[in-house]
């Protein structure tokens, strides 16, 4: 949980049940009044559903026919994506449409017959229509905030629908009672940081963190049930169509997908660092979540090169060429993203408002797609320093974002990016300046290329298998190092992973650590040790299937149990994230050893590492804040019901705010650091602090005390290891 979070711990554990009805990705109709009862599938989205059903069928790695069984499946996993929390639906008619559709579901959508899944998502849009227009009623009653003996659940995820109307009915204004105490809190918490930010203005450092519109919170949840409620009848046959398709794919496993063809896009530039659109970031204006401004803008991109768009602005109005203007206030930035983006060579319309300007000073940019490339997405390279007993260290850090590669361009036989290539230069480039050691920083990499990540295994050992792969009908082929023994770098390695290191960064953790090449540092990984065919060919949009399974070169899979590190530091992230939370994640197994010669001796010292870095680490005032969010956040996640009285909440979110104000106090008393006098002046430090990074590119924004407090230790452990293969 991030510190920001903190503030609404107690409102956490309920916050779902409220965003829970929120539409996602809905894009570009007009009719924002009334639910469409019209939606149909078009010829292709039909194509497009036999197509993939009909792979799934024969082609995913489970062998799973698509039966009546699984079509029960699917239709389960159907409904819970519309209604995970069990808030909409009655009883009655979960049956009802497990009765018409349960059975044949897996028939229909081979044959592409979508009417049953199109019905039920227009039964979705009514009840979501009820229950926007419940609160927007309930809202213009007086509510009691005071009800020490009335709970509301937490979670609701494996709780039965409810029986009737009226059961529902009291749940939604339980919902919304609980809704009014958290905004109630937050607004007095927002007036507090106000008021401390007026008494001592330098915790703004610089920044001009505007106040959040002054609306009570009555206001502030009419005008969001009116924009949710606006937002249904932008719902297009695409989102519908994803929906039920991803039912289809993640019954069988969670990493088999469909994505409609905005999102298509989305998936093709995170495996090749390439977007098409106008070369802009953009967020929420802080104080006005109505209006989505321009944060950053990529040098030499259309917005760049157009000379008229400018950080600030705020886009008020898109337009695809020759098409009407879309007015976006109020449209989460998620949805502008939508709209934007585009193919190459195609215009749009951005109609942008200045910073401070009324709405009659807007103007109307138009700008030509093009390709963008993510030049500070790529492999970043930096060393850093410790100090033991008086002298200096240097340690190379690579930090591998993901491993990507432009497969299209490779393909075409155009010019291409590859992480492969970009990892090879920079370990050229990090020995070059006598670093003591490399450490590979694999946090947060969601994985990529199995090819690139191959080559870069053989960058750092001598020569073997580098990973197995098993597909569905028992056929194991392995992975080699094919640069016939050479090493770019042969030094001391670390490799730093987490709970979000996934799939290729788990094979690259997993061979280092078998191969006894390096120490793996961090926490578990996410454990998706399976590989995914991208099809790229379907009538509509694109979708990844499921067909082969990853295995270390000892035998154990990636899968579900992850890359356990030989040193463990505090994980940062909630365990229900993660491949063993996952529904429908494949099993955990092991094939026979492939033939491997170890290229190093590290395990026989990991035990002495392991006691040397919890000696360290239980010192650090950066490790032993970590902990203490993690120990908040877990408080916080085991209450299973919230109670429907202000003054209980706010005493319960007081405890966790003292907790967490000890804890940052305490680093910064360690660190040299001033403390903060209060909650609210470290919540205002923190808004400063966010706000500043978000104006810097992401290849400028300096590490987070406690994110580099990781690196500080891998060098530590690396330092370590020298010192006890000088003592042997």
């Amino acid at each position: 949980m991030k510190l920001q979070t903190i503030a609404c711990a107690v409102a956490i554990a309920t916050g779902s049940l409220f965003f829970t009805h929120t539409i996602n990705q809905a894009m570009a109709e007009t009719n924002p009044t009334s639910v469409s009862q019209s939606i149909h599938p078009t010829q292709e989205q039909a194509l497009v559903t036999r197509q993939l059903a009909t792979l799934i069928n024969r082609q995913h790695y489970l062998n799973m026919r698509l039966d009546a069984n699984t079509s029960n499946r699917i239709l389960n996993m159907y409904i819970d994506s519309l209604d995970p929390e069990h808030t909409l639906f009655l009883a009655p008619e979960i049956e009802k449409y497990k009765k018409q559709y349960g059975a044949t579901l897996g028939a229909s959508l081979k044959a592409g017959d979508l009417s049953g899944p199109y019905a039920i998502h227009a039964h979705y849009r009514e009840r979501l229509k009820e229950f926007y227009t419940f609160m927007l009623a309930e809202l213009k009653k007086p509510q009691n905030l005071n009800q020490p003996h009335q709970y509301i659940d937490a979670d609701r995820e494996k709780a039965p629908f409810f029986a009737n109307k009226a059961e529902l009915d009291d749940y939604w204004h339980k919902m919304l009672v609980s809704q009014l105490i958290n905004l109630n809190i937050s607004k007095q918490e927002d007036q507090a940081k106000q008021k401390a930010l007026k008494d001592d203005p330098s915790l703004a450092n610089g920044q001009n963190l505007a106040s959040p519109e002054d609306l009570t919170p009555v206001q502030m949840l009419t005008k969001r049930y009116t924009r949710q409620l606006e937002r249904i009848g932008r719902v297009k046959s695409d989102d519908v169509l994803e929906r039920i398709l991803n039912a289809m794919t993640l019954t069988y496993d969670p990493h088999s997908n469909y994505f409609p063809p905005v999102d298509a896009m989305e998936l093709n530039r995170q495996t090749t660092l390439q977007l098409e659109g106008i070369g802009v970031s953009i967020r929420p204006e802080r104080g006005n979540e109505d209006y989505t401004k321009i944060e950053t803008i990529v040098d030499g991109g259309p917005a760049s090169k157009s000379g008229q768009v400018k950080s600030g602005d705020r886009i008020v109005g898109v337009a695809q060429d020759g098409d009407k203007m879309v007015d976006v206030v109020g449209w989460p930035s998620s949805e502008i993203v939508g709209l934007i983006r585009g193919k190459r060579g195609t215009k749009v319309a951005v109609k942008l408002l200045a910073s401070g300007a009324s709405m009659n000073q807007a103007r109307v940019v138009t700008l030509t797609r093009d390709v963008i490339q993510e030049e500070d997405a790529g492999v970043r390279t930096r060393t850093v320093e410790i100090t033991r007993n008086g002298q200096k260290h240097k340690f190379g850090v690579l930090e591998i974002p993901s491993f990507y590669l432009n497969y299209r361009a490779r393909r075409a036989g155009t010019e291409y990016r590859s992480v492969a290539e970009d990892t090879n230069k920079a370990l050229q480039s990090l020995a070059a300046q006598n670093v003591e050691g490399i450490i590979i920083d694999l946090r947060n990499n969601p994985g990529g290329s199995l090819e690139e990540v191959a080559k870069m295994i053989g960058q750092v050992i001598k020569e073997g298998p580098v990973v197995q792969i098993r597909d569905g009908n028992g056929n194991v082929s392995v992975f080699q190092d094919t640069d016939g023994g050479a090493q770019t770098y042969t030094g001391p390695l670390a490799v730093m992973i987490n709970l979000a290191s996934a799939s290729a960064s788990e094979i690259y953790s997993a061979a280092i650590q078998d191969y006894d090449r390096g120490v793996v540092i961090g926490s578990t990984t996410t454990g998706k040790g399976t590989a995914q065919v991208q099809l790229d060919s379907l009538a509509y949009g694109q979708a990844t299937l499921t067909q082969r399974k990853f295995y270390r070169v000892t035998g154990g899979s990636t899968q579900n149990k992850g890359v356990v590190p030989d040193i463990k530091l505090v994980d940062i992230y909630d365990e229900e994230f993660g491949e063993r939370k996952a529904k429908n994640a494949l099993k955990w197994d092991t094939i026979p050893t492939a033939p491997f010669k170890r290229d190093g001796e590290i395990q026989k010292y990991v035990p002495q590492l392991s006691v040397l870095s919890q000696k360290r680490v239980a010192q650090d005032p950066q490790f032993q804040l970590l902990e203490t969010r993690k120990a908040i956040t877990q408080e916080s996640k085991e209450q299973k019901k919230v109670v429907l009285d202000i003054e209980q909440r706010k005493a319960e979110l007081n405890a966790l705010e003292l907790k967490s104000l000890q804890a940052e106090n305490t680093r910064r008393q360690a660190t040299g650091q001033k403390p903060f006098l209060n909650w609210e002046s470290y919540q205002a430090s923190l808004d400063a602090l966010a706000e500043s990074r978000a104006k810097m590119k992401a290849n400028q924004r300096p590490a987070l005390p406690e994110e580099e407090a990781f690196v500080t230790e891998s060098a530590n452990v690396l330092l370590d290891l020298a010192n006890l293969k000088k003592a042997n």
